[in-house]
């Protein structure tokens, strides 16, 4: 008997989660229906699970999930590029469910090579296309403040490029981390004058020609700021979702610092990125599997939340199972 409905994730209110069994949504027009196998937990996520006054309750069935991967399960009409039973990674909505509706456009293809493993497209998209913004160049010193999933890629992708990289956070589990990936030097985030101090001994005093800020917070912003050379690029991709920011902007101005926002928002440039992260996992460029930390059921979203929150230790990046 064909399947009508599936289970999905409902946020009720700050910090508290349902499954309900909701109908099975049918793709439209240039859309496909993915039979998901996994979500990926975002950190955006956080500030709705707080519950913010701007917040609406109970969400849609699945939402806040957007980094779901699966198997395409049924084609909407003009799809032409994708088939049915085709793996791939989505840039979706709704996919702490289930099933979940994507654009064919949004939908990037995984190789047999990927096959039984995980593939959170839109996060590895993002630090491809962060990657490429920040413009790395081999030679060049490089600060990353904030070593969780995203700044560990980055760690890899510019020691790769010839770039030396000093990997700096609070964590000595993601110092680790680091270390792994490629970083020349890791330093403990506590005192900001003590890691400036540091890092201008380890750079003879010229600083970073980039530096990256992959926290999200003021204090990391300011620290990054100060790391930043003169005439070098700071590239903002931490996710600030916490209201107005202040800056320096006499440092800014003095050291005639490029800033970079390195948030996208064309559907297009994720679908890229993704897609620049397939190949580079594919071919062995990148193997993201060991940031994979944390999974959990459907039915423990609020658990996967809470640590995404709470980052116990040995805590990196957590998804959720759903096949």
């Amino acid at each position: 008997m064909k399947r009508t409905s599936m289970a999905a994730a409902v946020l009720t209110g700050p910090g508290k989660t349902r499954i309900d069994r909701v109908a099975i949504p049918d793709p439209g027009p240039g859309q496909v229906r993915i039979r998901l196998e996994g979500c990926g937990v975002c950190a955006s996520n956080l500030g709705p699970w707080a519950g913010p006054e701007w917040m609406a309750f109970p969400t849609e069935p699945g939402a806040l999930g957007h980094e779901g991967w699966g198997t395409v399960d049924a084609l909407g009409e003009g799809v032409s590029s994708l088939l049915v039973g085709q793996r791939v990674a989505a840039l979706s909505y709704r996919s702490y469910a289930e099933f979940d509706i994507a654009d064919e456009a949004a939908c990037v293809p995984l190789p047999s090579s990927l096959a039984g493993r995980p593939f959170p497209g839109e996060p590895l998209g993002c630090a491809m296309n962060i990657f490429r913004r920040a413009d790395i160049r081999a030679g060049q010193d490089v600060a990353i403040v904030g070593i969780g999933f995203l700044g560990a890629i980055l760690t890899r992708l510019a020691t790769d490029a010839g770039a030396r990289v000093i990997a700096i956070s609070r964590r000595p589990f993601s110092l680790e981390v680091a270390r792994r990936f490629g970083a020349a030097e890791t330093i403990a985030l506590d005192d900001r004058a003590a890691v400036v101090a540091r890092v201008a001994e380890r750079t003879g005093d010229r600083l970073c020609a980039r530096v990256i800020e992959a926290v999200g917070k003021q204090e990391a912003l300011d620290l990054s700021a100060e790391l930043t050379g003169e005439r070098g690029r700071l590239v903002v991709a931490g996710y600030h979702q916490d209201g107005p920011r202040q800056v320096n902007m006499w440092l800014w101005n003095w050291r005639g610092i490029d800033v970079i926002n390195a948030h996208e928002r064309d559907p297009a440039v994720y679908a890229a990125g993704i897609r620049d992260a397939v190949d580079a996992v594919a071919d062995g460029r990148l193997d993201p599997s060991p940031l994979y930390t944390h999974s959990y059921g459907l039915d423990e979203l609020g658990d996967a939340l809470d640590a995404t929150r709470d980052r116990p230790d040995g805590f990196l990046k957590a998804w959720v199972r759903l096949a």
